[in-house]
């Protein structure tokens, strides 16, 4: 054989070896899948892996084991996944805050966007703004005069600084023109008991620890942070309805995989997870939980954290906003 024959032989192979070694990958991975979830057993987001984590698994023929990895608001499961196997035995259900919002905030151990591949959306909710009945509201439009009447006279919990709870006061500080202050708390348990008890006026609250107080007067309900009014309160205006055409804040958890998984096995987790999402008994399980299904593409999933990072980005260096 002609030396240069050979040279072009062995070309070729060198250029398809990584192409081979991909595809020789199996699916699913001969050992368990770790679906880790960056906040404690019991809240929207474990819930909502664990529904998904079930039906994966039935689905693929593979053990999907949720691992509750919470702390430093969701940071910590992510760096965890940031620096996990990409063998595609590793996925994260991640969430806005440590995906779009801490960036900006702090010097994260990990890189979002390098090190972190979308898969797909997960499942999203809006917020609801919920007021004491002290303050003599009852309607977007009066809680809107009182803060101009009286600027820096009203507050509003949140679960943390940076939080989802948080972000959405002050991009509506923002686009109403208003000076809300913002009160931070360590969890929305105990931002619900000052709120309650009218230790501070307003709450972003997500809807489904907020019903119960509604039902019972014990709330007033102004509106809610999502585009589209949820189907669990139907009666309750969005926030862009109200005078604030495309305002958007609302708690999401999408699917991603640690950075440098093969493009393959990012394709055929999207499939799926995509599947899981649109099955019927899935979807009424999330949605019974106020957890609305967003299955989608990893392009959509991409497309949309940029847009977040930059309006996140934009509220917290307008409002000045630090993690302290």
């Amino acid at each position: 054989m002609k030396k240069r024959n050979l040279l072009q032989i062995c070309a070729a192979l060198a250029w398809l070896l990584p192409v081979l070694g991909v595809h020789a990958q199996e699916f699913p991975p001969k050992k368990p899948v770790t679906l880790v979830v960056g906040f404690a057993a019991g809240g929207a987001a474990d819930t909502a892996a664990r529904i998904i984590a079930k039906k994966l698994a039935e689905n693929v023929g593979q053990s999907v084991v949720a691992d509750n990895r919470a702390g430093a608001g969701g940071n910590i499961a992510h760096q965890y996944v940031a620096n996990a196997a990409s063998d595609g035995s590793v996925l994260l259900f991640g969430s806005v805050g440590p995906l779009t919002i801490a960036p900006h905030m702090m010097k994260l151990p990990y890189d979002p966007v390098r090190d972190l591949a979308p898969l797909t959306m997960g499942v999203n909710f809006p917020n609801v703004l919920v007021v004491h009945p002290g303050v003599n509201v009852k309607t977007l439009a009066e809680f809107i005069a009182l803060a101009k009447r009286k600027p820096g006279s009203l507050d509003f919990a949140s679960t943390g600084a940076g939080s989802a709870s948080h972000l959405a006061g002050e991009l509506f500080n923002i686009q109403a023109g208003i000076d809300t202050v913002h009160i931070p708390y360590k969890g929305g348990a105990p931002a619900m008991q000052d709120l309650l008890g009218g230790r501070v006026a307003a709450y972003y609250s997500t809807p489904s620890t907020a019903g119960p107080f509604i039902e019972s007067g014990k709330l007033i309900p102004l509106a809610t942070t999502g585009l589209t009014r949820p189907a669990f309160m139907p009666n309750v205006p969005t926030i862009a309805e109200s005078g604030f055409p495309g305002f958007n804040a609302t708690n999401w958890y999408a699917f991603v995989a640690p950075g440098k998984t093969p493009t393959p096995l990012l394709d055929r987790w999207n499939l799926e997870l995509v599947k899981v999402l649109n099955t019927p008994d899935v979807r009424d399980q999330l949605l019974k939980h106020g957890l609305t299904p967003q299955p989608g593409t990893r392009d959509e999933l991409a497309r949309y954290m940029a847009s977040e990072t930059a309006t996140w980005g934009r509220v917290i260096r307008e409002r000045k906003i630090t993690a302290d």
